[in-house]
């Protein structure tokens, strides 16, 4: 039963942190120095990534009319926009797949620890603080995600690039691109949103292949919770933030990443 909360526990984290831009992995990493699962490194390292397909159904779920590409036969089958809509959301997911697939393992390696994370956390805090300085006169180009250019897209993906390094956010560094790149708030976190999809099933088949299939019965009950936990937190995480940006910018987020970064850096000097 203790696991379990355990688990419960970490899928709250995923399910919040996976949507605001405030870095899940800085989250995951801080959290597990004080709730550390009674499994396997080799589970535990694929079960922080496959728990995120239970993130992925919550955002299929919200905009599953959006995101349906089939419509009626009087209506001639197919939805126009929402092919091109998914055409785009491939383009911007190449730039990370061509660079992470690769060099996933060295990574992980290099930069899944403590240091990378607080740094990232700071620096990009900061950079969601000065961007939103930056836009605070100027009025966004891109209103509708139906008018998203396709150069747009591509370069969304390569900001999407600099969340391979942990602690940077995905959600935050492709809406902090988008908002660079003239998408109102709302634009980019739909975006976002719906690149999460394959990029994140793709992310999670590569973890469930280097693992393999051969899970225990407790662990396919400890990964099947950790997902429902981050499905149903997710729903609530991301009709907050789609309400939130409406009246409200990034500023916050920017704040309380500088405040966890050196959290992170103090418990691991002092404590860790």
């Amino acid at each position: 039963m203790l696991e379990f909360l355990k688990v419960i526990l970490l899928g709250i984290v995923e399910g919040i942190t996976e949507w605001l831009p405030i870095s899940s992995t800085g989250h995951m990493i801080l959290v597990e120095q004080f709730v550390k699962l009674n499994v396997t490194d080799e589970f535990l390292e694929m079960f922080r990534v496959v728990i995120q397909l239970g993130a992925i159904l919550a955002v299929v779920v919200l905009y599953f009319p959006k995101l349906w590409p089939f419509c009626s036969p009087r209506d001639g089958w197919i939805k126009k926009d929402t092919w091109i809509l998914w055409f785009k959301v491939l383009v911007a997911a190449l730039p990370a797949a061509i660079i992470g697939l690769p060099f996933d393992d060295l990574l992980d390696k290099l930069f899944y620890n403590y240091q990378t994370v607080a740094v990232t956390l700071i620096l990009y805090g900061v950079l969601f603080i000065v961007v939103e300085n930056y836009n605070k006169n100027r009025r966004p180009r891109t209103r509708k995600l139906e008018a998203l250019p396709w150069s747009t897209a591509l370069l969304i993906g390569v900001f999407q690039i600099l969340a391979l390094i942990p602690g940077t956010s995905r959600s935050g560094s492709t809406i902090l691109g988008a908002i660079l790149l003239g998408c109102s708030r709302s634009v980019a976190a739909e975006f976002s949103f719906f690149l999460s999809i394959p990029v994140m099933f793709g992310a999670s088949l590569l973890k469930l292949l280097k693992f393999g299939l051969h899970f225990t019965g407790s662990e396919a009950a400890i990964l099947l919770v950790g997902m429902v936990t981050a499905f149903v937190v997710s729903i609530l995480a991301i009709k907050f933030l789609m309400g939130y940006i409406k009246k409200n910018n990034f500023k916050p987020f920017g704040y309380y990443r500088i405040a966890l970064g050196v959290l992170v850096l103090a418990y691991f000097i002092f404590l860790g």
